[in-house]
Parts: structure tokens; C-alpha cells; sequence
């Protein structure tokens, strides 16, 4: 018969030689129901005192043969593949999923591999990123190599063989981790090239993100570390087979990052990490469809999808959901080119990589086509259409995974809250009634009454509790509106000043960009609002509206919006709250609402007077705008004439 022996044993002339199959397959070896949770010593023991008799047998076992025929499919002790399982589909999806793991909604699973020597620094790296992603709210757990020995891989030793099978059941969960939405970082040593790639590949045919880090450090720092004493222990020769000492360490050929830990500190280090997994307008398009304003839109929309929008307003498969706008990432020919053919495409903003898309697939953008249906107009002086014209002249889109927060680091970061957020914020102010006014410029007292008067409505209705989500656009505006973070300190001095009541508001941004698309847009704001937890929507006069570009005219008919989302398909769980028309009384020297047969008591004051007003340092009428609040504005203009 022939001999599988231990590695690098020589048989002797005394020795028999068995087979391992003859040798499991033995009348005299028990049939042990649990043989595979046997250790290899034990499993060993049980083969040599079950062959027939001679010393030189148990010389001739050796354990990396023993494992590999354990683990094939011909050994016969409960070792055989099942041939007869069936892998079963979730119900619940990635997307849905990701809303309701965490705080933040949206799905973030993937892997970040951490390979390096002993003592390099994976586990530091690993707990650190795990701490603060989670205290971030997103979901993450760090796999250690130590611990997962401790449990699912107590039975593996060091070999060759052993190793292998370590790291690859430690892809498998990571793989699980990943999928349930979960960030994993592993922290192993696995010191072979093929079985990190393979480690890839198992997350690959999953549709996962796998990310490579590479810790690296010299030899010699990792022995002048030696917490463990290990490296120590394997001078000495008493261990055998350590990893940079007596075993090889193949170092990654094309890691997606490389972390030198004996020249970066853990929070530098960290802050890499982060970047590997974080323009402008598509950026908030992509923190708009990460925070799941657009749910249950996954990422950019698919033609299918786009066409759904541009020609019903709604998105079709799995139901009618209201969406009146398409978001799309449009692409210049070039990298449609480059492109083609990717199973997934990496966004980067400023140099950093934000996102991935999934499976994108391109298509033409018929941009005057779009501009008719999505504006009712082509004119090429309409500040969005002109973006439009002028981009990519293709679109493609796929499945979104966001990996970080986005963040714009402007001081502000703290209101940008998403639907999940806010709708834990009504919770815990009990909250029994949400009134949503959304708004892209200064607050006057015009609007402070429509507020207040909304509030007065609900309580009267018999509401306890009515909570207002005080809403500014975030996202790009036009050049001549005020920037967002003036409106934010003017919104600030009006809660200050008790024109509404800071204990019942809760200020927030809205991260959308502004597309001045009238009422086909002012359903994508409401719809909006209705997902993070609104029920009642405040629509005013010409919303999202804007003076026609060359005749100066309402783009827009100035009611159609109010009336448009009363009538809006998918929008049954918010009610619609029209704007009463105010203006400024001049008897009563405040701002209130307009009676047609009282015009002579009024006075409309348009944006125009106001930006006038405030460039020239002169004050409005008294009850136009809370004082505080106005200073805010003449702060700004006044800074507008420095710059020029």
C-alpha cells in the first residue's frame, strides 16, 4: 500500500505503510458521530491504536495528510459534501436591511481585511476602527484573530493545511457579517497570498466589498513590540512554524491600502482607513440616496427607473411609490468608455473614495428630453437645465454602498440628521403631530405666522404635542440665494428671539440639492419629509418656483404646487396644509394675513426690496423680521460688498 505520511518523514525499513482510507475505514476505529470535533492528536491516537500492529505506524501518521483526507469527500465518518442542500434567498434584502440596522439607515456591509505580521498592529487598528465607527452609529464588528482560536477555530493548529482552513472559514462569516449589514474587520495574519484571494473571491461572487489592508511593519519593530513574547518563544525554538521567523509571510501585491505602523500613529492610521471607505452635486445625491431620503431607491437609477420618473412620477416594481424627480450621476463619454464592463465603479470626492456602484449599467442621457418632461421648459438659462446641459452626455447607475457618513466638515454637520434620526428625535419628544416647512430662504415673520398658525390648527384639532421640522434645503442652490450656513445663523436668532419655540422645533438640513422644478419637484420634497416621520406638510405659494429666465414671468403657475400634492399619488400618509397668503400690515405693524378687502392695509414685500433693504444697511418695517434675525442678513450683504 502506498504511504501519506507527515511531511518530511522518511519511512524506515521497520515501518508499514497504510493508507489513511483503509486506516478510517478500520473496524476497529470507533464510529465516533462527532469525529470531525475530534483534535488532531486525539484523531491520530484513534487512527494508530485501530491499525493493525506495528510501531513504525504511528511515525508514519503525520497531521497535514490526516486533514486533507479528513476533509475530502472520500472519508466516510460523517465527512462526505451533502449533496442534497439547496442555498436559500433571503426574503428581506440588503436594502431593506440597511434601514433598520443601526441608527443611520442605508446599507454599509463589507469587509476590511487587516493582514501583517504578528505584533503589527491589526488588532489595535481593528478595535479602534470598530469603536469608532460604532460610536458613530454605524454598525461594525472586529473579528480577532485570537479570539476567533478561542471558538470557531480552537480545533486548528498552524499548518499549512490548518491555516488555510482558518482563514477561510474566517471569509465565510465575514462574509455573513457583511451581508447582514455589518462593516467586519478582521484581524488575522493570514500569510498567504491564494488564501486572502480567495478570502476576495468568496466576497466577490457574494456582491461584497472586500478590502485589503496591508499592516505593515518591519520584522524588527514587531519583535520590539513582542507583547505576546511569541517572537521570543519562536527565537528559542519553541515554536515552530512562526510567521517571520521559521514560516514566510507573503506580502500582499496590490493591497487596497497600506498602513506603516511604525511610522503612523493608530489615529492616523485610522483616519486612512476611513478615507478608503468616504463632486459636489453628486455627492449630496449620494448622501441623499445613502440616508434613504429616497427610499427604497438602492442607488443612481437604472434606465428602467428613469424612465419610471421622467414619465410617471412614481417608481413602478414592487408597488407605486411616489418620486417625482430622477436622480441620476451623468458620465462623460470617456469614462463610459473606460467604464463599460465593470462589475462595480469607486466615487471619489476630492480624491478620497466615497462610494461604490454595484453593477452599473449606462445609458444615454437624452438631456433635452429630460429637461421638457422634468421642468415643462428647455431654456438653457435655467441654472439647473444649465448643469444639465452641460454634463456628461450618458448615465449610469447601480446599486449604492456609502461605507462612511458623509461629511462636509463646515460646522454644520451636526443638523444634517437623517430620516431615522429625526424620527427618533420626534419620539423622544413625544411627539404626536409633525409639521414639516420646507425653505431655502431667511425666515420672516411671514412665515413664523404660518408656522405658528399651523400649530394653533393642530391643537386645536386636538393634538397634544405638535412638533415643528424646520427644514432648509442643504444642498446647491443658485449663486443669488443666500448661502446656507447665513440661513442657518438667521434661523438660529429667530428661535432665539421666541418668533417660534425653540422647546416644540427641531432644526434640521435637508442635504437635497435645489432643482427650481415647481411642482413636479415640490413633490419630491414632501415625499421626502414623509419618510423621515412627517404627517403634516406646509406647501406655500409658487414652491420650488423661479421667475422664467428670459421673460421674467412665474415659470410656474404660483398654486399649482399646493394643488399638485393634494392630488399626488403616494403621498396618503402626509396631509397637505396650504399657505394662507401674508403680507405686511401696516396698522398693525406686523406681519399677518392678507384680506383682499383690506388691500390698502397691506403691503407685499418681495425678495427683491428685502435683498435691497439689507445691502443698503437699512431696516425693514417693524414685525417684517425679528431684529436679531435681520442683523444676520445685513452681516451677509455687507460681507458680499467687502469681497467685491
Amino acid at each position: 500500500m502506498q504511504i501519506s505520511g507527515r511531511r518530511g518523514l522518511e519511512a524506515g525499513p521497520a515501518e508499514r505503510y497504510v493508507s489513511w482510507k483503509s486506516l478510517l475505514n478500520s473496524p476497529r476505529l470507533p464510529r465516533l458521530p462527532n469525529f470531525r470535533s475530534l483534535q488532531l492528536d486525539s484523531l491520530i491516537q484513534a487512527v494508530c491504536e485501530a491499525a493493525p500492529g506495528s510501531p513504525g505506524v504511528q511515525q508514519s501518521v503525520g497531521g497535514d495528510s490526516l486533514v486533507r483526507y479528513v476533509r475530502s469527500e472520500k472519508a466516510s465518518y460523517g465527512f462526505n459534501r451533502s449533496t442534497n442542500v439547496v442555498f436559500q434567498a433571503h426574503h428581506v434584502s440588503r436594502s431593506k436591511r440597511g434601514q433598520v440596522v443601526g441608527t443611520r439607515g442605508g446599507f454599509r456591509g463589507c469587509t476590511i481585511w487587516l493582514t501583517g505580521l504578528s505584533g503589527a498592529g491589526k488588532t489595535t487598528i481593528s478595535f479602534a476602527l470598530e469603536e469608532f465607527l460604532v460610536s458613530h452609529a454605524i454598525p461594525c464588528y472586529s473579528l480577532d484573530g485570537d479570539n476567533i482560536r478561542h471558538g470557531l477555530n480552537k480545533n486548528l493548529g498552524f499548518s499549512a493545511v490548518d491555516r488555510e482552513e482558518n482563514i477561510r472559514r474566517i471569509a465565510e462569516v465575514a462574509k455573513l457579517f457583511a451581508d447582514a449589514g455589518l462593516v467586519c474587520v478582521t484581524s488575522f495574519i493570514s500569510p498567504f497570498g491564494k488564501d486572502r484571494d480567495e478570502a476576495r473571491k468568496i466576497h466577490a461572487s457574494a456582491g461584497l466589498p472586500f478590502f485589503e489592508v496591508f499592516i505593515h511593519a518591519s520584522l524588527e519593530v514587531c519583535e520590539s513590540r513582542d507583547v505576546k513574547g511569541l517572537y521570543k518563544k519562536a527565537r528559542a525554538g519553541e515554536i515552530k512554524g512562526f510567521t517571520g521567523i521559521d514560516s514566510e509571510y507573503e506580502c500582499p501585491e496590490a493591497p487596497d491600502l497600506v498602513l506603516k505602523t511604525g511610522e503612523l500613529s493608530v489615529n492616523e492610521c485610522l483616519q486612512q482607513v476611513l478615507e478608503l471607505l468616504k463632486e459636489q452635486l453628486d455627492l449630496q445625491w449620494v448622501q441623499v440616496l445613502s440616508e434613504g431620503w429616497a427610499s427604497p431607491l438602492k442607488g443612481f437609477m437604472r434606465e428602467r427607473e428613469f424612465l419610471q420618473v421622467i414619465h410617471f412620477g412614481n417608481l413602478l416594481d414592487g408597488g407605486t411609490i411616489n418620486l417625482s424627480v430622477p436622480i441620476v450621476l451623468p458620465v462623460s463619454t470617456e469614462t463610459k468608455q473606460e467604464l463599460d464592463g465593470c462589475a462595480a465603479v469607486a466615487l471619489e470626492y476630492q480624491g478620497s473614495r466615497v462610494a461604490i456602484l454595484r453593477n452599473p449599467e449606462f445609458y444615454q442621457h437624452r438631456k433635452e428630453e429630460r429637461c421638457a418632461r422634468q421642468w415643462g421648459t428647455t431654456c438653457a438659462q435655467h441654472p439647473y437645465i444649465k448643469m444639465v446641459m452641460e454634463g456628461g452626455d450618458w448615465l449610469v447607475g447601480g446599486d449604492l454602498e456609502v461605507l462612511e457618513r458623509i461629511k462636509w466638515n463646515d460646522g454644520l454637520d451636526q443638523y444634517r440628521l437623517t430620516p431615522q434620526e429625526l424620527k427618533q428625535k420626534f419620539k423622544d419628544m413625544k411627539a404626536d403631530a409633525v409639521f414639516a416647512f420646507q425653505l431655502r430662504n431667511p425666515v420672516h415673520n411671514g412665515h413664523a405666522l404660518l408656522m405658528q398658525d399651523t400649530k394653533r390648527r393642530l391643537l386645536k384639532r386636538g393634538y397634544k404635542n405638535p412638533v415643528l421640522l424646520l427644514h432648509p434645503l442643504g444642498g446647491w442652490t443658485k449663486d443669488d440665494d443666500v448661502p446656507l450656513d447665513w440661513r442657518m445663523k438667521q434661523h438660529a436668532a429667530v428661535l432665539e428671539e421666541g418668533i417660534l419655540d425653540p422647546a416644540s422645533t427641531i432644526v434640521a438640513i435637508f442635504p437635497s440639492p435645489m432643482m427650481y422644478g415647481g411642482p413636479t419637484e415640490v413633490q419630491w420634497h414632501c415625499r421626502a419629509r414623509m419618510v423621515a416621520g412627517a404627517n403634516f406638510y406646509i406647501v406655500g405659494r409658487d414652491p420650488a418656483g423661479i421667475p422664467h429666465p428670459e421673460t421674467k414671468q412665474d415659470l410656474y403657475e404660483p398654486t399649482h404646487g399646493g394643488k399638485v400634492l393634494t392630488m399626488a399619488p403616494g403621498l396618503t400618509s402626509v396631509e397637505i396644509i396650504p399657505f394662507r397668503v401674508a403680507a405686511y400690515n401696516k396698522t398693525k405693524k406686523a406681519m399677518d394675513f392678507f384680506d383682499p378687502q383690506r388691500h390698502a392695509e397691506f403691503e407685499f414685500i418681495s425678495g427683491t426690496k428685502m435683498r435691497s433693504l439689507a445691502r443698503s444697511g437699512d431696516n425693514p418695517p417693524d414685525g417684517f423680521m425679528a431684529p436679531k434675525a435681520w442683523k444676520v442678513l445685513v452681516e451677509y450683504y455687507t460681507s458680499l460688498q467687502k469681497d467685491s
